[in-house]
């Protein structure tokens, strides 16, 4: 090898090492430039999210009341133009897309914590937007300044949206343009979620970060995971109750979130979370940023007494209790023959019913549900008088269920020991589960009746009382109602 190839042989080798050196310090080590200049608003072009909120209503009241009804939503938006004054708002991003639980949105909301007057409320808004991993420049907690002109404020999934304007829709803010239309602050502020129970959280809440304290997955799906289970098609849906008054709320996770093959908590504490409703808007729901958001560390779960004998081989031959419904008069509440029916919430009731065609009934049947009653709540009791398990043997319990749609209601079948007839000894008694029973479900064929199975009572004692319990979910367009009949106790 001449000089001149072994210099230039040299040459080659020094500058390969200077380009890997150069990558690597550039790539893998060089933290990126995020130095944030303050946005040029002026505070007088800056509104708020109430006033925001008002230009959709504005747009969509049809009888011009200032409130929606339910066919009024969604079904327009409300657009700001461009050749509009200019127009901003400030608000606070509480959602984060680095675990993958949320895809191309961000949650903003304007206030970081609860402290706020009542006729300025705190309120959040899903943006829509045409870009993934969103969380490496607007992380959790950034303020935000959003551009409303261009943009469309609507209602999508049964939660306030802004994006694009699409037709009578909002659309993404593409890739291309979104940076004109949100632009980042220096602050990044702590996000204080406002502490609440589920029972008092309302549409106001929607699209903001919360807290509930004192709560724990459904005892029935603990052996799930997140939204890893072959069940779960784009998402998992499990149930999280309150341990202070059982009012139940759904947890959501995507099948894209990195922590969905996780085992669901199995303890009760404290989750944080984006209060949302599901795709179709046909229940409300929670959604966390990440395993983190959870603290369940209190061993102690508040799960109900269960009574499981089994199921018994043949159905006794001796009758205690029974009830066809028969005699009961037909659109009225149930009655006589030692029932107590108590409405614990709202205005419906277990009340006799006669119904033919497809969802019959058996003659009469009684039957509960509070579709479209108009109750934010609805809890109804239908319980058997006293029966007494010590003065025989080999005690058995019979009925049988059907549904009309049930969907986000719930039927249970209950028993207590220490009831004391009375309608206002019942919140105090301690009431268990009848864990043998079976109770139509929503997937079951709304026209068809259930056997409950043949359900054992032997093994427990003394006097009982039997209770088939509704609970609406209190969700007019997701209510459902439940048929029983033929219920009978043998020995």
């Amino acid at each position: 090898m001449n000089k001149v190839n072994r210099i230039l042989t040299l040459l080659s080798v020094v500058a390969f090492v200077f380009v890997m050196v150069s990558c690597v310090q550039d790539d893998d080590y060089a933290t990126p430039n995020l130095a944030t200049n303050e946005p040029d608003v002026s505070e007088n072009n800056i509104t708020t999210f109430k006033a925001v909120v008002q230009r959709y209503v504005s747009a969509v009241d049809a009888d011009e009341d200032g409130e929606l009804d339910d066919n009024e939503r969604g079904r327009d938006i409300g657009v700001f133009e461009t050749d509009e004054a200019e127009l901003y708002i400030t608000g606070y991003i509480v959602s984060s897309d680095k675990a993958g639980n949320f895809f191309e949105e961000l949650i903003i909301q304007n206030y970081t914590d609860d402290s706020n007057p009542d006729e300025n409320p705190r309120l959040g808004f899903r943006v829509e937007v045409n870009v993934s991993s969103l969380y490496n420049t607007y992380e959790f907690g950034r303020k935000v300044y959003i551009k409303l002109n261009g943009l469309a404020i609507g209602e999508s999934n049964g939660v306030l949206v802004l994006g694009k304007p699409d037709g009578t829709q909002v659309g993404q803010i593409q890739a291309y343009e979104f940076k004109d239309f949100i632009m980042r602050s220096s602050e990044v502020a702590e996000i204080k979620p406002k502490v609440t129970t589920i029972s008092e959280l309302t549409e106001l809440d929607e699209n903001t970060f919360i807290q509930l304290d004192d709560v724990q997955i459904n005892r029935n799906e603990l052996d799930k995971t997140f939204a890893g289970d072959v069940s779960d098609e784009f998402d998992g849906f499990r149930t999280l109750e309150s341990c202070s008054d059982n009012s139940t709320l759904t947890l959501q996770t995507s099948t894209f979130a990195d922590f969905k093959s996780l085992p669901v908590p199995q303890l009760r504490g404290s989750i944080k979370g984006i209060f949302s409703r599901d795709f179709r808007d046909d229940f409300s729901v929670l959604l966390i940023n990440s395993r983190a958001d959870i603290a369940f560390d209190n061993s102690e779960r508040c799960d109900p007494i269960e009574l499981s004998c089994g199921l018994a081989s043949s159905q006794g031959s001796n009758n205690l209790f029974a009830d066809d419904f028969e005699t009961q008069s037909i659109g009225s509440l149930i009655s006589g023959n030692g029932w107590t029916n108590y409405i614990e919430s709202g205005t419906e009731g277990w009340e006799a019913y006669s119904s033919g065609g497809t969802n019959s009934s058996l003659g009469v049947s009684a039957r509960v549900g509070s579709f479209r009653s108009g109750d934010a709540s609805s809890v109804a009791w239908l319980i058997s008088p006293a029966i007494d398990l010590d003065s025989q043997d080999n005690e058995t319990l019979v009925y049988k269920t059907s549904n009309s749609f049930s969907d986000g209601s719930e039927m249970e079948l209950l028993f207590s020991n220490d009831w004391d007839g009375t309608t206002e000894g019942i919140n105090s008694a301690t009431w268990g589960i009848l864990a043998d029973g079976y109770i139509t479900q929503d997937s079951d064929f709304f026209g068809a009746w259930f056997d409950s199975g043949i359900i054992d009572l032997s093994c427990t004692a003394g006097t009982i009382y039997i209770a088939f319990k509704y609970t609406g979910s209190g969700e007019d367009d997701f209510d459902g109602t439940f048929e029983l009949d033929d219920i009978s106790i043998d020995y």
